[in-house]
């Protein structure tokens, strides 16, 4: 198996330029021509450097060593001595020179496929345990938003939060009801396990038994919750540990998560879903959710864009106790409208038919989730001004007997995601008819979340317009770590519905009573139309 193993990896020896010890800067470095070979011999897998006609030198263990790049021909590798070897038990390091860029680059990919190997090996861990080497998920998420995260979902308020979003937890329970047969006599895996409440579904549901994986100090609790539902809890496992890190004893028919964020994606939960996919799911076996759909439509919001507008007013001001703080005006404006606005909208604030964004759990792969590009296209149903994107979100359970959906659409009943609005700070003109293009690209970082970088234009429209280009183009950048949470319901606007007398809608289109002029009360009637059929296309 060892040597079989070993085939597999790639090149074994490397010629270098030089080699220089920093744990002994007296020594001098090791002259050309000098060889890297790597090895395994009884489960220990190390890199050894040495002189090619001479027999001494010094090697690494690769399960505790790593590379660092310091140039486009020149390597730092460092030895943290917590490997298996007992000869390496200090810290060391090298710095290693090659010929040529080429094969710096071969050697790095050769290293990093070695120590894979390594990590594998040296692994040897009861089920239910958590890898002692740091995760997949510690390389890309930074330790402190880790630590809020999970401090966040640790704490009972939280969950109680998402356990009374009767919307959600009413839609997971029937999901699971009406699908008995994907859970009865079936191993089933909670990830992200929470409260413990999706694993108490699915016993209910007749699994054969339910291994949930929780990370938080939720689990304490989830532990408690479950004992205290002794038909249920002799068939349910609690694991402390993150679906990365932790072992199974046996494979899951069924993996079932809440892994769903703010438009989706946010908190990158998703991607341990993936993970759970691929770790513990058998061929052929159920996710419970199946796939996501992320929504999309221009809309027109007045109230909105003058709200967070006049944040800025502040810093226009020349004389604040003695101090002019209008230097600051334009990087506070830009800072109000980098924040995606989260509340529940009406939804006759669209200005087009929706489109959407398809992301199927089943098939995607993990590294697919750290940028993601959508394409935008929409015909504007009415004349107005555009203010930016509305996004929601939906997730179908595709369950053998019902196929059942959760959605977070305006219109529908409010969920605690809301939706999610990316405001421009240069709105744009549309005609009825106009075709609007542009694209929202995601793009993941390391605390948790996405840079969401927006761009519309309109085209050109009317007689011509097929040899016409672009008239208008706005865009924004936003970090959806940081949103502005505006409300939690949908804010009552005015809409045309029955003749008014002039002066109550003068009115109801400035509540606060101040004085407005208006040259022409049809073009304001006009601003406040409902999108044709916005309603219908939802």
């Amino acid at each position: 198996m060892e040597a079989s193993e070993t085939k597999k990896l790639s090149q074994k020896e490397f010629a270098l330029a030089s080699v220089t010890d920093l744990s002994s800067p007296s020594v001098s470095p090791l002259s050309s021509p000098v060889v890297a070979s790597f090895s395994c011999v009884h489960g220990v897998t190390e890199i050894r450097f040495h002189e090619s006609e001479a027999a001494d030198g010094f090697s690494f263990d690769l399960f505790s060593a790593q590379l660092f790049k310091l140039g486009r021909m020149e390597l730092i590798c460092i030895s943290d001595g917590s490997g298996s070897s007992k000869e390496n038990s200090f810290s060391r390091g090298v710095i290693i020179k090659f010929r040529n860029e080429k094969e710096s680059k071969d050697f790095f990919d050769a290293f990093e496929e070695w120590r894979k190997d390594a990590v594998v090996q040296g692994l040897s861990l009861p089920n239910g345990t958590v890898l002692a080497n740091k995760s997949k998920f510690d390389d890309k998420i930074e330790a402190s938003s880790a630590k809020m995260y999970f401090h966040y979902y640790g704490q009972l308020l939280h969950q109680q939060n998402m356990l009374q979003d009767y919307v959600r937890t009413g839609t997971y329970y029937a999901a699971v009801m009406e699908n008995r047969s994907d859970f009865s006599g079936r191993v089933v895996v909670d990830v992200g396990a929470g409260s413990g409440i999706l694993s108490m579904f699915a016993a209910q549901a007749g699994a054969k038994h339910v291994y949930a994986v929780e990370a938080s100090e939720m689990a304490e609790y989830a532990r408690k919750l479950i004992a205290g539902n002794p038909l249920l809890a002799k068939r349910i496992t609690v694991i402390k540990g993150k679906v990365e890190d932790v072992e199974l004893p046996e494979k899951a028919d069924v993996l079932i998560s809440e892994p769903m964020g703010t438009l989706l994606v946010n908190e990158r939960m998703l991607e341990s879903y993936v993970i759970a996919r691929d770790r513990f799911l058998s061929p052929n076996g159920k996710m419970f959710p199946t796939l996501g759909r992320i929504h999309m439509a221009p809309f027109t919001d007045e109230f909105l864009f003058t709200e967070m507008a006049n944040k800025a007013l502040f810093w226009q001001q020349q004389n604040y106790y003695g101090v002019d703080v209008t230097p600051l005006y334009g990087s506070a404006f830009r800072g109000y409208f980098s924040q995606p606005v989260v509340d529940a909208f009406d939804p006759r604030l669209l200005v087009a038919p929706p489109m959407f964004h398809v992301i199927d759990f089943t098939q995607i792969k993990e590294e697919e989730f750290y940028e993601i590009d959508i394409p935008l296209k929409f015909t504007a149903s009415t004349c107005t001004r555009v203010h930016g994107l509305a996004c929601w979100f939906d997730v179908l359970f595709n369950g053998s007997t019902v196929q059942r959906w959760l959605t977070t659409a305006p219109g529908a009943p409010t969920t605690h995601w809301y939706q999610i609005r990316c405001v421009l700070s240069q709105p744009l003109h549309v005609m009825a008819g106009q075709e609007l293009t542009g694209r929202l690209h995601l793009v993941a970082h390391s605390a948790q979340s996405y840079t969401i970088n927006l761009t519309l234009s309109a085209k050109m429209w009317g007689p011509g317009a097929g040899q016409g280009g672009i008239l208008q183009t706005s865009s924004c950048k936003l970090d959806l770590k940081e949103p502005y949470y505006r409300m939690s319901q949908p804010q009552t606007y005015t809409v045309a519905q029955e003749p008014q007398p002039q002066q109550q809608q003068q009115q109801l289109l400035n509540p606060q009573g101040i004085e407005i002029q208006y040259d022409d009360l049809e073009e304001v009637e006009l601003m406040q139309q409902p999108p044709r059929d916005a309603g219908t296309q939802l």
